[in-house]
């Protein structure tokens, strides 16, 4: 694979959609969880969606059960629980693998990106790629979507012209 853009991933209904769609947004690409000490981060990332998708933001959500199995759901279970419990409205991925040697192309690419210590370790770690589909940042599954320090970076990458 070249780029991001030639990435496809499946949706939480399994319909295949490729990255591509995205050229010219910035996103904000998590490995979430639903029985995880991190999965109130939902409301933040609603949040952040709500504030930030009319100016060129998307979050995509990455169900992944390899943390603990915290993710122990199908498919319909995750997207009921999300919608329900954060009142999610950004797009969910189906269940993927993120780390390993059987993690999903867009990880692989991420991680390649990122570095060793920039590779998830546990849920709810957030990659934030730029406008014209280049790697910008990782952030810790600590970090906060509505705190300063994804705030500013994804701020600085929604005010870059470059699509």
């Amino acid at each position: 694979m070249a780029t991001l853009y030639d990435i496809t991933v499946d949706d939480i209904h399994g319909k295949p959609v490729k990255l591509s769609r995205y050229k010219g947004k910035v996103l904000l690409i998590v490995n979430t969880a639903s029985k995880c000490g991190f999965t109130p981060q939902y409301k933040g990332l609603e949040a952040l969606h709500q504030k930030l998708h009319g100016k060129g933001l998307e979050i995509l959500g990455f169900p992944c059960n390899q943390f603990g199995a915290q993710e122990p759901g199908t498919e319909q279970e995750i997207e009921s629980f999300c919608e329900v419990n954060y009142g999610v409205t950004f797009p969910l991925a189906d269940k993927t693998v993120v780390k390993g040697d059987a993690a999903h192309p867009f990880y692989k690419w991420a991680g390649e990106q990122a570095g060793l210590m920039g590779r998830p370790k546990w849920n709810f770690h957030k990659y934030l790629i730029g406008r014209d589909g280049r790697f910008v940042d990782w952030f810790s599954t600590q970090t906060k979507p509505t705190g300063p320090k994804i705030k500013a970076a994804v701020e600085a990458a929604l005010s870059s012209t470059s699509p």
